[in-house]
């Protein structure tokens, strides 16, 4: 259930302004993907267009070969699931409900409530933590509690390709870890916006750092968080430290005036 994503000379605008242009790269299946970059540098633009919801003003997308822009909303919605930033999902909706509108895509005229998309929305809830409480109000969850039933609604999708945007808005740092280290283990491919990036470093197989309106090469976190480019893009200080338990690598960022 993975996807290949072919993006070819693709250029985005928000508005009138052009923020990302001619940019190309290929997302290999079952990888999970982290795009990084300054507030402004066309994160959720470039999202938006990938999930087919905003056309580019040139270039094209393929989705396992497929013109992403080209597909019907029903092919479309088969394909590619999105969580978007700061989404809020109706207040007057029960959680399930909320869940339940991630299977529309494969269901008949008249075709919802069965007792099989009632499990499938069980395992949805259960896979965020959230077992039980299909009947729960959305205006009386929490932020947190929110956000994991949007991602729910995305994961029973069951689309080869899942993008988030800014998907640990909101979560504490329990649920937080839980859902990067989720995004590794689902069989799709995974892009995510981030503003960690420290998190990106650990939980991407690559990332890509948009910059004034281009995007460097899709590089391995190592290549693509290197010191000189976090200076440049982000004006921070950042080294690698070995976690004193595990030797891992870990990506330690302060501050650009805390320079010795």
């Amino acid at each position: 259930m993975t996807a290949i994503v072919e993006v070819r000379e693709l250029s985005c605008a928000a508005g009138r302004k052009t923020v990302v242009s001619d940019i190309s790269f290929t997302v290999r299946a079952g990888e999970t993907i982290g795009i990084v970059g300054p507030n402004g540098a066309g994160k959720t633009t470039l999202l938006r267009v990938l999930a087919g919801v905003r056309k580019p003003t040139s270039g094209r997308v393929l989705v396992n070969g497929r013109a992403l822009h080209e597909l019907s909303g029903r092919e479309r919605a088969r394909t590619v699931a999105m969580v978007a930033q700061d989404e809020q999902p109706p207040a007057d909706l029960l959680a399930g409900e909320v869940v339940a509108l991630g299977r529309t895509p494969y269901l008949p005229p008249w075709g919802a409530g069965s007792a099989a998309e009632r499990a499938v929305v069980a395992a949805g809830l259960a896979a965020v933590d959230l077992t039980g409480c299909a009947d729960r109000p959305v205006h009386r969850l929490s932020g947190g509690e929110r956000q994991r039933v949007l991602l729910a609604r995305a994961l029973v999708q069951r689309t080869p390709l899942l993008l988030l945007d800014e998907p640990t808005n909101h979560l504490d740092i329990t649920h937080r870890l839980a859902l990067l280290g989720m995004a590794r283990t689902l069989d799709r491919t995974v892009v995510m916006a981030l503003h960690d990036l420290a998190m990106a470093d650990r939980y991407c197989d690559r990332i890509l750092v948009l910059h004034e309106g281009a995007a460097h090469p899709l590089a391995a976190p190592e290549a693509a968080l290197r010191t000189e480019v976090l200076d440049t893009v982000f004006g921070v200080r950042a080294i690698r430290v070995p976690h004193p338990d595990t030797g891992e690598s870990h990506l330690l960022i302060t501050a650009r005036e805390a320079n010795p």
